[in-house]
């Protein structure tokens, strides 16, 4: 599954971190690294964006970006 189907209040464990030059590197730079437990916050209104929970701080990502983001539910 992606970090974007995660449902709200669940936890996962990041697998892999897709994407490709910038995007990738701008995703690990967030934190957003294999191994790393993630917790769906908040989902806006209109689905985008997302905000995820992660080593100690909040975090907000578009749904787009989540979308390359495979994970498995704890």
């Amino acid at each position: 599954m992606t970090l974007d189907e995660l449902a709200v209040g669940k936890e996962a464990k990041i697998i892999t971190v897709g994407g490709e030059g910038q995007l990738r590197v701008r995703l690990l730079d967030m934190g957003l690294i294999p191994q790393t437990i993630v917790r769906m916050q908040k989902v806006a209104p209109m689905g985008d964006p997302l905000e995820i929970h992660l080593r100690g701080y909040e975090l907000t990502i578009r749904k787009e970006d989540a979308a390359r983001i495979e994970v498995t539910e704890q």
